[in-house]
């Protein structure tokens, strides 16, 4: 069984652009419209693309977008590319944070922004395979600060059809298991884990009868970004019962899983918050942190739940 998650934090792979730090929602993303004339980017995918978008300012920094005429059409998935980056090279693996912008094509006004918030939205991420493959190939290629519009064709009662325009403010790589520094003097009673040579985790419960409260253990700190209470994480981890009996893991279904530290038992909650990025921590949860007295798949009621998580991204 998988963590219980409350809800599913993986967005359709068209919503992460069309809706990639968003503050209002205008509907969905539809499919991605066939070719009608060819650009520098466009020779290996079959999305059209948009004339008559203008970006004036700095790289990187808010742009001024504007239409050469209004009201103007889009097609959903068609896109422009409206300012060259002048960073690192985004890569098919990377994880790239984004600033937005939406634009009403029918009279060129600014319908919302993220830029005024200043925290950019890191949920895309190029190597997990949940992005449509023509926007992930007008991305790849592209340099950090690049500016980039795509198209929304709006069905809702207001018809409102609009413009998405996403500049690629960073970049990163997501770990693929913990790293950073060995913690020394773990407390000797605690569950001895040991890593294969991918970093999956084995453990000798050592005796160990649990605890009322909530045990975290740090096993290797890491010494990336800092887990937000309300924010989200990508993790590979393995779930066992005091007796031994594993419960679950990531690391068997061969993907690591995202979700929003809001959505989770409360022990993940307030064992990761805090945490850094590349860490490897040890939690032991009581029942009442975790299922309580609900018997949840293969955990029986009033569990204590030991688990050891690698923290591999946050955004």
């Amino acid at each position: 069984m998988r963590i219980k998650f409350f809800s599913d934090r993986l967005a359709a792979p068209a919503a992460a652009l069309c809706a990639a730090a968003m503050m209002l929602s205008l509907g969905a993303c539809g499919e991605t419209a066939a070719s009608d004339d060819a650009g520098d980017k466009s020779s290996d995918n079959t999305t059209s693309q948009i004339a008559g978008v203008v970006a004036k300012g700095d790289p990187g920094s808010k742009p001024q977008i504007s239409l050469n005429s209004t009201p103007m059409t889009v097609k959903d998935g068609a896109y422009a590319i409206l300012q060259e980056g002048d960073g690192d090279v985004i890569e098919d693996d990377d994880r790239v944070c984004v600033q937005a912008i939406y634009v009403n094509v029918k009279d060129g006004s600014e319908l919302a922004s993220t830029w005024e918030d200043g925290v950019p939205d890191c949920s895309l991420s190029l190597a997990d395979g949940n992005l449509v493959e023509s926007y992930r190939d007008v991305i790849v290629g592209q340099k950090v600060n690049a500016t980039i519009a795509w198209g929304i064709n709006d069905e809702n009662s207001s018809g409102t059809s609009y413009l998405s325009v996403l500049t690629f403010v960073s970049k990163s790589k997501d770990y693929t298991r913990a790293t950073g520094e060995k913690v020394k003097d773990i407390p000797s009673d605690l569950p001895k884990v040991t890593l294969d040579k991918d970093g999956k985790p084995s453990i000798d419960m050592n005796g160990y009868k649990g605890s009322d409260k909530l045990v975290v253990q740090p096993l290797i700190q890491g010494d990336g970004a800092t887990v937000a209470e309300d924010g989200t994480v990508k993790a590979h981890y393995t779930g066992w019962l005091l007796d031994g009996t594993q419960f679950d893991s990531s690391w068997d279904r061969g993907e690591a899983s995202e979700f929003a530290l809001d959505q989770v038992i409360k022990g993940w909650t307030q064992g990761l918050a805090g945490q850094k990025v590349g860490s490897q921590v040890l939690l032991v949860i009581p029942p009442d942190l975790g299922y309580g007295s609900t018997s949840t798949g293969s955990i029986p009621a009033d569990s204590t739940l030991v688990f050891v998580v690698d923290i591999l991204a946050t955004y």
